[in-house]
Order: structure tokens, then sequence, then C-alpha cells
């Protein structure tokens, strides 16, 4: 594979964040990225921002800030737009999630209230617990899709932007699988558009108009959305860059952490059993069974990768995985997970471990958005395309090629991801061969 640091263009301009879902993740990011471009507030739990990388050998090596090795956005470049079911400003829908303080708003009430929702691509089929008021109207999908680009185009233009990147923040959508005739081909597709099949979702309308105009498009939630044969086929035609699928927050990311040391010191596991409560908006959606079902299956593959139990069947054959989502509306945005991990070790002795991580949901998922952002941009100024995998340290369920399976190690998704930076840069990945060895 050859070097690209020659290829990169440099991020020159202004550089469009189109949101689909304005909701509690999305205002605390755009916030966040206010405050912290003011210099009010640090960016803590973005690796673009805070994260460093060893680069050189020998007496040459040094830490460097991920930030100042690639050439990425700054925060200042930063334009914020997108779609809501509701008519709130961004001001307004971040008041009402409660997750950042009244002072910490009013620093940045000015350019917040200044956002306002385009009207929105809504089917309640797909998400049965919320009722849509702030919504477009069309003939068909096909129509739809053209709207939503009308509004990137014109907020192109307004801003005078160079370049965008669309991620959805959106709510959790019912559980699909792909539907040959409909998902299987880019040309299908666009029929089943025009016929406004039932088996597209707004967020595949969303997706498909992002890469039809060349945004890459990173989806936030676990809906299957851009996870289709025809949606890969649009980013390889458009030669775009895209990902997901769900942002890797609260307890899956407890289960990445824990799950590889248990695997790497060969103690055995028989279950491993989590629970959440959940009040704000998205726990009100995933409390419809079928906006759950494809929440769970995103959290249940963790588990299966990491662990590998056809290889290692004396320590992992069929271990029991539950895990369950509650919406309780007086926690709000402030999730709490429980898990309780049954495992054995020398001899077969059984032991336990329980976590209670009491965590903000939109606090971990808002650094998120932002590298997603800022490496899809990367992404695309280095003319990648399709599916980005060196970004699966994101994501709960990172899409994967269908001859191949995700890697759900963080630990492994993290030197891919600093692998990555250091090829864009015509720098040597990181080597434990030798005498000359660093991390």
């Amino acid at each position: 594979m050859s070097s690209k640091n020659s290829d990169i263009k440099s991020p020159e301009g202004k550089l469009g964040v189109l949101i689909p879902g304005l909701g509690a993740v999305s205002t605390t990011f755009i916030a966040g990225s206010i405050l912290v471009k003011k210099g009010i507030r640090l960016p803590i739990g973005s690796l673009t921002q805070m994260g460093k990388l060893r680069v050189g050998r020998g007496e040459n090596a040094k830490e460097v800030f991920i930030k100042d090795f690639v050439p990425l956005a700054g925060l200042g470049d930063l334009e914020f737009g997108g779609w809501d079911i509701f008519e709130d400003t961004v001001y307004q829908s971040a008041k009402n999630a409660q997750v950042l303080s009244g002072d910490d708003l009013e620093e940045v009430k000015d350019e917040m209230s200044k956002i306002k929702p385009w009207k929105a691509v809504f089917n309640k089929h797909f998400v049965k617990n919320l009722d849509g008021t702030w919504i477009k109207e069309a003939p068909s999908y096909w129509d739809l899709a053209q709207m939503v680009k009308d509004d990137i185009l014109n907020f192109k233009e307004e801003k005078k932007l160079s370049r965008l990147v669309m991620i959805w923040c959106g709510s959790t959508e019912i559980y699909q699988e792909m539907i040959p005739g409909v998902h299987d081909t880019l040309e299908n597709f666009e029929k089943a558009l025009k016929s406004s099949h039932p088996g597209i979702a707004p967020s595949m309308i969303y997706a498909y108009a992002a890469m039809d105009l060349g945004i890459p498009y990173a989806n936030g939630a676990p809906n299957l959305c851009n996870d289709i044969p025809a949606l890969w086929e649009l980013a390889d035609k458009k030669r775009v860059p895209m990902g997901g699928k769900d942002f890797k927050t609260g307890q899956t990311f407890m289960k990445t952490l824990l799950a590889p040391g248990l695997k790497s010191r060969m103690l055995g596991m028989r279950g491993w059993y989590s629970t959440n409560i959940l009040g704000n908006r998205d726990g009100e959606v995933l409390d419809d069974p079928d906006s759950f079902k494809t929440k769970e299956v995103s959290k249940l593959s963790v588990l299966e990768q990491i662990l590998q139990p056809d290889d290692y069947p004396e320590l992992y054959r069929d271990f029991y995985h539950k895990v369950t989502i509650n919406y309780y509306p007086p926690r709000g945005d402030n999730k709490e997970g429980w898990d309780n991990i049954d495992i054995f070790g020398w001899l077969g002795y059984p032991m336990q471990i329980k976590v209670n991580f009491l965590c903000r949901d939109s606090i971990l998922a808002a650094p998120i958005v932002l590298d997603l952002v800022l490496f899809m941009d990367l992404a695309a100024r280095a003319s990648l395309s399709g599916n980005q995998e060196w970004l699966a340290f994101y994501w709960k369920s990172p899409m994967h090629a269908p001859n191949d399976h995700p890697e759900h190690d963080i630990f492994v998704q993290l030197m891919r991801l600093k692998n990555t930076l250091r090829w864009f840069m015509d720098e040597p990945p990181v080597t434990y061969l030798g005498s000359e060895t660093y991390n």
C-alpha cells in the first residue's frame, strides 16, 4: 500500500456538519464545540483534540498531538446545520435535553439560537414512540431525497462551505434486514425510492442524498441504513467515504475494555448480564420492542467476536449474554448500566465481576461525533472511499465486508486507527520487532 501524504488535500475553507436529528447528542456536540473554540471548556474525550501518538524511532522518537500530526479541520472552521422532527432551535433543543448547565448554554446562546432545523424526513413506522411535527411532505421518497439535497446545497451556498460531512444523530429505527430487489443494487434502490417502497427508512434517504452529492456519511445509530449493498455501491461510484454503525459510548464501551482483558489472561466466562436505565428521547424510542431489537443486535455482537468461542470452547462455549434497556424518565440523559459477569479461573473455580457505570450518554457521544466528522473529512481529502474500517474504534457494530468480520477489541481498533494516521503521513507503523521498539 502506498503512502497518502502527497495526496491529502489541505483543509482550506469551512466544513459544513450536516446532522439528521438535532436532539441531545447533537446539541451537546454543537455547544461543546463552540465552548472549546472559545477556550471556555476542554475537549475531553476527543482523540482528535487531546490524543497523541508516537512517531519516529530511537532518539528521534516523540509524542505528538494527532491534531498537529494530520491535517484536520479546525473547530473554528465548522458550520452546523441539520434536520429535526421538532421546530425548536438548537438552543431550545439543548435546554429541553437538560444535558448541559444553564451557565454553559448561556455562553453559546447567540450561536445556537441561530441554528434552526430544516424539516425532517420522518416515518412513524420506523420510530413508533415519536410524533414528528416538523416534517417534509412529498409525492415519493425520491422527491424527499431531492428535498434533502436542496437543503444541503442551499446550506453550502449560504455559508460559503468548501466541504461537508453528514453524521446521523437521529433515533434508532426499527429492526430491518436487507430486502432483495430493494437494498441489493443501486438501480433497485433508486427504483424503490421512486415507488416509496416501505422497506426504505428515513435514515437511508439521508444517506443516499449525502453520498449521491459526494458527501461522507457516518451512521451513529444501529439502523441498517448505509450498510446495504446498494449504498456500498453508491459510495464506490461516487468515491465517497462512509461508516457505521452505532456510537460506542457506555456499556458496550466497557465490554470492549473488559472482555479483551479477560481473554488475554485466558480466564473463562459463563455469562454476562447487562441492563440499563435511560430517560432521554433515545430511551423513549427504545421502549418500543422493534427499535430495541435493532439496538440489542448491535450490543450482542461484541462479545462473540472478541472471545471467539469456537477457537476457545473450554473457556467461552455457550456463554450466556443478556442485554436489556429500560426507559426511566426521571434519569434523563444520565444513563446507568449494570453488568454482572460470571467468570472462572484456575481449575475452573468461579468468580464474579460487577460493574455499575453511571454515565452521561450525550457527554460520551459528543466527542465521538466531533472525531468522526474530522476523520471522515480527512478521509475524503485523502481520496479514500467506501467503508472506513480504520474508524471501527468509534462503533458498537463496525461495518465490514461480507466475507470478513468486525474487530471489537478496542485496543486493536486504536492501534489500527493510529497506524492508519501514520500511513497518511508516510510514517512507518508501530512494530515491536528488532531493537528499536516503541508504542
